[in-house]
């Protein structure tokens, strides 16, 4: 395999030339290595892959879910990692100095995304599949029809698939290779999420960051991480804390938070 591969690939390096399981199909989606580089919008089959992560060389025990075009399946791609992405504070410095953009600006589109678009979007929808079984069982099968009922303004939502966490197994999002983020029901991403730390190190050793982001689980409970990608997002329904059974979905909406539907954090009982 070479070790400067050219090109454009969605391939992470540490799946490469590993074995793994097709788990899903997600159907046909522009294949992005060729449309990169100007060739139109072939469309390919795309997979959800599991790996085992001891598979992958890495040292803590859990399970890593990629979804993968299908040449990446069968010959061997060139693992050349995307850029990191442009620093968005220097861009907005940029464009205010130019005088193209007022911080007021920038302030309405950070209170749009922050409070009318993102996270009360999927903590509403958190809350109703918490009270309605039937509800959480289509949100489970098919969110990206849910999310067209509900009308959720914001985008990055064209497939968003949700993962229920349960006693026996947690669940968290990542984008390895970008910041790929589901605004539309979870806002605008956290700093840490889009920092190299984090998305580094959360499909080598879940357990550790998790804890050191101050979420501890017990060593019986099973991690399964999700790279989402420009073509799959991914969000978590976390655990229905205990004593809340009285509360109403709109209380129970208050008790949700960004974190949570990401992976990193447990809902709190109320006091």
């Amino acid at each position: 395999a070479e070790t400067s591969p050219l090109g454009h690939t969605r391939l992470p390096g540490y799946a490469r030339d590993k074995r793994g399981l097709i788990t899903a199909c997600q159907g046909l989606w522009p294949y992005p290595d060729l449309r990169a580089h100007g060739h139109g919008e072939p469309s390919q089959y795309l997979y959800t892959v599991t790996f085992s992560s001891r598979d992958l060389g890495f040292s803590e025990a859990f399970e890593l879910n990629l979804d993968l075009f299908e040449p990446y399946l069968n010959n061997s791609m060139s693992d050349q990692p995307s850029p990191q992405s442009l620093r968005t504070e220097a861009i907005e410095t940029l464009l205010i100095e130019k005088k193209l953009l007022t911080s007021a600006d920038v302030d309405s589109v950070l209170t749009t995304f922050s409070e009318q678009v993102g996270p009360m979007n999927g903590a509403k929808l958190v809350a109703r599949a918490w009270v309605d079984e039937g509800f959480k069982a289509r949100l489970l099968e098919d969110a990206t029809t849910i999310i067209a009922e509900y009308g959720f303004e914001g985008g990055q939502v064209d497939k968003l698939i949700v993962k229920a966490c349960s006693e026996s197994v947690h669940h968290v999002v990542v984008c390895t290779l970008c910041s790929c983020y589901p605004w539309a029901v979870l806002g605008l991403p956290p700093r840490w999420y889009k920092d190299p730390g984090y998305r580094s190190r959360i499909v080598r050793e879940p357990r550790k960051v998790l804890t050191e982001m101050g979420l501890t689980l017990p060593e019986t409970t099973d991690i399964k991480v999700w790279d989402s990608s420009a073509e799959i997002r991914y969000m978590v329904l976390p655990l229905r804390p205990a004593g809340t059974e009285a509360l109403d979905e709109t209380a129970l909406a208050e008790l949700i938070t960004r974190d949570a539907m990401i992976g990193v954090a447990a809902i709190e009982t109320p006091s």
